[in-house]
Parts: structure tokens; C-alpha cells; sequence
């Protein structure tokens, strides 16, 4: 019998590798994959990344600017030579994170946009291969709908925690949205306190819900569930676009030969009974709406503070090498 993995992937779902390791990459054979900068910063603490953070500190040293520009400089050429390492290894797209200090500030997160696909055509490799991951705040927003509309540039929306996200995402036109799944699940188990079966959880409740209302009224933003804690929540949401999964659970599912049917279906979420809602030219309205949910606003402050942070960490780890 074929792999629980390759059944995943048989039920239509596109397989994501959640990583920045190229050899754990190469070997679950993804279609894609995505980094962020808490992935990233474990990548280069491994002795065999030393090579791409050497010669992104030596690029930036060649350049103008103040001691701090180049400090962000490095970052930036950093991130885009482990994407273009994963990009010789993946057939499909690789996501490379807007720095998570933009993520209230539409215009600087449209220019560091702009400037992560300069440096990856400077290396050759086309925007059509780069996914630009952006918050899902309000702010986020709108710059994926600039960039998508202005510059033809792919945005993933990542730290998606709630169907207003998701509403707005889809009308601003974006190519992906990430909803964070495990994490979810981790708030609503500190919450109430409760132990939830993979049919329970509420991680697998909000994918879902996200993916039949797209299907119902027709949206081609595509929904990649993401975070996740256990493979029983990756097979519930067998048969969504893409679900981006850590190395790990990937190893679980090679190595495992248990059923995994069909569980999401467009034809079915066609048929549902879902009121249709609009955000993206009413602020006031997305803002009420989304901070009505206590979990997702929890979780998308935790979020932004974390890769925010470990980016920071990442910088000094240039600057003191940079000196």
C-alpha cells in the first residue's frame, strides 16, 4: 500500500515543505516550499549554512550604507540565497517573509517586497517562482493587494488565524493564505483546558470553514493550512489546496501506510448554506470583526512579536560577524 504521504497528495492536496533544511527538502520531494525567520535562524546555526551566511555578510560588506543598512542588507541577501538553494531542489514556488517589524506598515512592507524580488532576479530566478509572505493584519493586506495588482507579485499571507483574514485575503486578490493551524489548537487547549480528538480540533475546524467558503463563492486564493502538531490534523484536511508540513510529521507520513481519504471537497462546499461577508473596502468593519475573536488576535500578536524577534536575532548574529 502506498504511504500515508503519497495518499495525501493523491487526494489533490499540494504538498509544502515547511523548512529551511535542503536535505530534508530533497527528500519528501515537495512541490513547494516556505521559510520564515524562526526556520531560518535554526538553518544557519547548522555548520553546513555557514557558506550562504558568509557570503551574504561579504555581499553586504561591499555595498553602501550605514553599519545598520547593511546589517539588513546581509538579512536580505540571506534570505534569498536559501531561497534560491531550495528553488534548484522544488519544481513549484519557494515563500520568502517580509520582515515581521513591517507588519503595521503597508507602504515599507510593499517596498521590502519590491526589493526581495530585485535581488532574486538578480540572481536569475524569475517573481513567478518567489511567494512574498506578509501578516495578516489589516496593513498586510493591502500591500498583498498592491503588490498582486500593481506588480504582478505573489503574495502568501501567513499568521492567518480567522475567517475575517481569510475574507479579506481572498477579496484583496492574494495568491495564498497560510492559516496556522497547531497554533490554534495550542490556544484552545490552554484556554478551556480540553483534550481535542483531530475531527474536534479547532485548528482543522477553521481550515476548513476558510476552504468551503472559498469554494462556495468561487475565490481562486488558494489555502494552504499550516502549523502543525500532529499528522491527524494534516490527514483531516486531505483534499485543501496545500498544506505546508514540517519534516518530521513529512517522515511520519512516509513512514506510515494508514488510510487517508478525501476529507475537503469543492463540489460539496459548492452546495453549503454560507452567508457572504466583505471587509477589504471597510476597515472599521474588518477591525471590529477580527478583534471579536480573542484567539486570533492573541495569536497573531504572539506570532508577529516571535518572528519579529528571532529576525532581530538573526541581525545581531550578522552584525557582530559583520565587525
Amino acid at each position: 500500500m502506498s504511504s500515508s504521504l503519497d495518499q495525501l497528495k493523491a487526494s489533490g492536496t499540494v504538498v509544502v515543505s515547511d523548512s529551511g533544511d535542503f536535505a530534508s527538502i530533497g527528500k519528501y520531494k515537495p512541490q513547494d516550499a516556505t521559510t520564515n525567520p524562526s526556520l531560518i535562524l535554526a538553518a544557519t546555526k547548522k555548520p553546513e549554512y555557514a557558506a550562504l551566511l558568509d557570503a551574504a555578510i561579504a555581499k553586504a560588506k561591499q555595498g553602501p550604507g550605514s553599519p545598520e543598512e547593511k546589517v539588513d542588507a546581509a538579512l536580505d541577501y540571506l534570505l534569498v540565497q536559501f531561497g534560491k538553494k531550495i528553488l534548484e531542489i522544488i519544481p513549484g514556488k519557494v515563500s520568502t517573509e517580509v520582515d515581521a517589524a513591517f507588519s503595521f506598515d503597508t507602504k515599507a512592507s510593499v517596498d521590502k517586497a519590491l526589493h526581495i524580488i530585485e535581488l532574486y532576479e538578480a540572481e536569475g530566478i524569475s517573481k513567478d517562482r518567489v511567494l512574498i509572505k506578509i501578516a495578516s493584519t489589516w496593513e498586510g493586506i493591502k500591500a498583498a493587494e498592491i503588490l498582486q495588482r500593481d506588480h504582478g507579485i505573489n503574495c502568501n499571507l501567513t499568521l492567518l488565524f480567522s475567517l475575517v483574514q481569510a475574507i479579506a485575503a481572498a477579496e484583496a486578490g492574494v495568491f495564498l493564505i497560510s492559516p496556522f493551524v497547531g497554533r490554534i489548537l495550542d490556544w484552545y487547549k490552554a484556554s478551556t483546558k480540553k483534550e481535542y480528538t483531530k475531527e474536534q480540533d479547532p485548528g482543522v475546524q477553521s481550515v476548513k470553514a476558510i476552504f468551503n467558503y472559498y469554494k462556495k463563492f468561487g475565490y481562486s486564493t488558494i489555502v494552504m493550512g499550516a502549523s502543525f502538531r500532529n499528522t491527524g490534523e494534516i490527514t483531516e484536511l486531505a483534499g485543501c489546496d496545500y498544506l505546508t508540513i514540517s519534516p518530521n510529521l513529512l517522515e511520519e507520513l512516509l513512514n506510515s501506510d494508514a488510510p487517508v481519504p478525501k476529507k475537503l471537497d469543492a463540489a460539496t462546499a459548492s452546495s453549503l448554506s454560507i452567508e457572504k461577508k466583505s471587509y477589504i473596502q471597510n476597515e472599521p468593519s474588518f477591525r471590529f470583526d477580527f478583534n471579536e475573536d480573542q484567539m486570533a488576535v492573541e495569536k497573531l500578536r504572539e506570532g508577529i512579536s516571535k518572528f519579529a524577534a528571532d529576525a532581530v536575532t538573526l541581525k545581531d548574529i550578522i552584525k557582530a560577524k559583520l565587525q
